[in-house]
Order: C-alpha cells, then structure tokens, then sequence
C-alpha cells in the first residue's frame, strides 16, 4: 500500500533499523520499521528523518508496517540552519502525534502541520504567530471547539481568534497582527490549553528556554 504522510518521530530499533511514528492522510498516526535504515548506503536514510513529508509504501505487519521504498516531496531541509524554527516544528510534530489517532482519516491534521511548517520558513510572518495559530486550530480540529475567545480582549484579538477558527486550511496563514494583539490573543490560546490540553511537551519547554518567550 502506498500512504501519503510525514514522519513525526524517528529512533533506533534492533542493531541497524529505525522505529517512525508518521501521520498519515489515509491511516492517521501509525508505527513504521525500517529495516537498516541506519547502516550505511541505506536508501531509507533520508526519508527517516522527523519532518519528512510525502509517499510512503508499506507492508502490513501484526503490530506495525513496514517500509519498502519511499518518496519525499518535502524535506524541510531548511531548519538545519535554523535552531529556533525546527524547535518550532518539533513542537508541532508532537503535538501532532498527541492528537492523531490510529485507523482514522488524518487529513485535516496532516493538512495543518504541513501548512504550518511552511509558513515557519516565510520570514513575513513571526514564528510565534504560527504557534498560537497552529496549537488554536489543532484543537478546532480535535473537536475542542469554541467560537469565541476564552478572556476578554480587543476586538482585533477576538477577530483573530474567530478568524483562526472558522478559516479553511490553506487561509490561516495569509495575515499578520502587531505585537500586542499577538500577546492577547496568546493569551487566549493559553487559557484554551489550560482547559483542553492540560500536558506539558519537551520540545516547547526546550524552545521556552532557548527563546524567552511564555
């Protein structure tokens, strides 16, 4: 079978092959061997790594696929050079991973981190709007849904918040805000996870540390 998704997560398994967790369009969150993917000369080496997105063609196993051969379209090869926006997209990929679930479409999921990868690498739009815009409608999509903000703000804020809610995919990252509606609407999201995703994730306390911010 053929299924198109990215790789969320990668580790070593057995002496030579690497354990993937990938989200995927068709299966959603699913478990992949791949069989000596960390021996040298091995064509899986690239297409193992976390953030690479395309066709993926398995096997079915007992308990998890396996790898045959595989497609990249998209790398995201430019967060090597980048530390603070691959902490970004190491967050998303992990939240990502809390929120998928396995045999269930992940369209809508794949469709996000994708969008939101991308906009990360659009120096117009600050990483820390991607963030708060990418954790809101991550939970719109997990059926958190609440039409109008949490706190009372300004009316750009609450227009931002509603704007992020309602809006199709590939139009949430077509706007920019100034810095204090960033912060209010921030706010919000903030309270939104409190209520509804009440854990703490390793790649964000990372990126708190090496950025300052909350």
């Amino acid at each position: 079978m053929v299924l198109t998704g990215m790789v969320l997560r990668a580790a070593p398994s057995g002496e030579g092959d690497r354990r993937l967790v990938m989200l995927t369009r068709e299966r959603g969150r699913i478990t992949v061997f791949a069989r000596g993917a960390r021996r040298p000369g091995s064509p899986f080496l690239a297409a193992c790594r976390p953030f690479s997105f395309g066709r993926f063609s398995l096997y079915e196993g007992r308990d998890a696929y396996n790898l045959q051969s595989a497609e990249i379209t998209a790398y995201f090869e430019e967060f090597s050079f980048d530390m603070e926006g691959a902490c970004y997209g190491s967050y998303f990929l992990e939240v990502a991973e809390y929120f998928a679930r396995e045999n269930l479409d992940g369209t809508e999921l794949l469709t996000l981190v994708y969008q939101s990868l991308k906009a990360l690498l659009k120096e117009a739009i600050p990483n820390e709007l991607v963030r708060r815009v990418f954790e809101l409608k991550a939970m719109v999509l997990n059926g958190e849904y609440t039409q109008l903000p949490p706190l009372a703000v300004g009316e750009s804020a609450s227009y931002t918040w509603e704007y992020v809610v309602s809006a199709p995919l590939n139009r949430l990252y077509t706007f920019t805000v100034t810095e204090t509606v960033l912060k209010e609407f921030g706010r919000c999201v903030d309270e939104a996870l409190r209520r509804f995703l009440p854990r703490q994730f390793q790649s964000l306390e990372i990126l708190k540390t090496m950025t300052g911010i909350r």
